[in-house]
């Protein structure tokens, strides 16, 4: 592919918004890929990488192939404090151990999607300028020596001596100095951010207008962040652009505040669409259990993404496949005008996913299970069989026949995905569908079989 055209793929395609108001990322990435420093910051709240974070790395993969260099940024401290991005109440805290756990899963799991090599990828935690001498625990430690002098490691000079050897920033990276963050900092950084700027992020005002508690610490965290991208262009020459998905907008348009604060050359920002869910409606969110890990085996992996709503077809080719774009538009024309069923598209979708993180051996095996599964599904032999006219609605038929007591309970059942069509393997998202063949279950126990006359 053409690098201008691939480089406008990648500043469009599922992009909410690109905020470079000089153009000078664009620029640098056009002229000086290898010199590009690109910031990725994740919470590890949770172990799993799902579909929704990937589409993030995916993106950034294509960037490392241009040459960029990610800097993921694992929030460790950040962690504590919890982003409430898109919650109604406080994060829970996570102990230390958890977080550690749940950095290293992140850690193994993010090399299945990006490379590695220490030219295009760096990995820092937001620990180690957060933490202070003071904060180090000295652990298994009993003793420590300085000049062939035994050191108390609980003495503060013997927790400067594990802060100085402990910092990422010595061992990984081996700078000369190491940058740390004071309280004298913020509150200097603080001097330039107002209540009103604060509270203009849409999931603060959600929180307020709802009536619950927002609490400062809360407030607080996008200036964290924002401190975070002064840091590691200090740390590593320069922080060009810091890419998330469209609810870390705010945060990320903060950094731009906070580098122009410090006389640095503020990052541009790269947000991308939210994937949702499997439901259809809802971001992808393990909370919510709606999602696919990456980690999914394959039957597993295939299976969910042949339960997502039709209406979300399209997305996920968008954000989760490296489809052209020519291809999904013609894949929605081709769905919006009948053309095609949609369940032999999400056998495509459901093959090119996991061959991704599987392999195409285990893709093909995957739909083959899920083909045999359909095919076998116990079905009770007494199934009423009634021929009705193609133009007929199943809910028409669900109330003529007594399957369900009212169009109101038809219509609950639908949306609480409890009707299938067992023949095809694809639930009923419309109340108003009409009557296609097959069998069709109805919530847990009850059964029909469609004929067209």
């Amino acid at each position: 592919m053409n690098t201008d055209i691939e480089i406008k793929e990648l500043l469009t395609r599922g992009v909410g918004s690109f905020i470079d108001p000089e153009g000078v990322f664009e620029k640098k990435l056009k002229n000086n890929p290898k010199e590009v420093v690109i910031k990725f910051g994740v919470d590890p709240t949770r172990p799993d990488i799902h579909l929704g974070h990937a589409v993030v790395l995916r993106r950034l993969r294509k960037f490392q192939d241009l040459g960029c260099k990610v800097i993921f940024l694992i929030g460790d401290y950040t962690t504590q404090i919890g982003d409430p991005t898109g919650k109604s109440k406080v994060r829970p805290e996570l102990s230390q151990s958890e977080i550690e756990s749940n950095m290293n899963t992140y850690l193994a799991q993010v090399g299945k999607i990006l490379k590695t090599d220490k030219e295009v990828f760096s990995w820092i935690r937001n620990s180690d300028w957060f933490l202070n001498v003071t904060d180090i625990v000295p652990g298994e430690k009993n003793e420590l020596e300085i000049e062939g002098k035994k050191v108390d490691p609980n003495s503060f000079i013997g927790k400067a001596m594990l802060f100085e050897n402990t910092r990422m920033q010595k061992t990984h990276l081996h700078n000369p100095s190491i940058q740390t963050v004071s309280l004298s900092r913020i509150l200097a950084t603080l001097r330039h951010i107002t209540h009103a700027r604060l509270i203009e992020r849409d999931m603060f005002q959600e929180r307020i207008n709802g009536g619950n508690e927002l609490y400062m610490h809360e407030m607080l965290y996008p200036v964290i962040q924002g401190i975070d991208s002064a840091l590691l262009a200090q740390i590593y020459g320069t922080c060009d652009v810091e890419v998330g998905g469209t609810d870390q907008t705010f945060n990320m348009l903060m950094g731009r505040d906070v580098m122009k604060m410090n006389n640095q050359q503020p990052q541009a920002v790269l947000s991308f669409e939210v994937l949702v869910g499997l439901d259809g409606v809802h971001k992808m969110s393990k909370s919510l259990d709606n999602y696919i890990s990456i980690t999914d085996e394959p039957w597993d992996m295939y299976g969910k993404i042949m339960s997502i709503p039709d209406v979300s077809i399209s997305q996920y080719f968008t954000l989760c496949t490296y489809t052209p774009v020519e291809d999904i538009k013609e894949i929605s024309e081709s769905i919006s005008g009948g053309n095609v069923n949609p369940k032999d598209i999400k056998m495509r979708l459901g093959r090119e996913i996991v061959a991704m993180y599987h392999g195409e051996d285990a893709a093909q095996k995957a739909e083959e299970d899920f083909v045999t599964k359909f095919s076998k599904k116990e079905i009770p032999e007494d199934v009423e069989e009634i021929e009705v006219s193609s133009e007929m609605t199943l809910q028409d038929i669900m109330k003529e026949k007594d399957i369900v007591s009212s169009n109101t309970e038809w219509r609950r059942l639908v949306e609480d995905g409890a009707v299938s069509n067992l023949s095809t393997g694809e639930k009923i998202d419309n109340p108003g569908a009409l009557a296609e063949e097959g069998i069709y279950k109805i919530g847990k126990k009850r059964f029909i079989k469609i004929k067209n006359i």
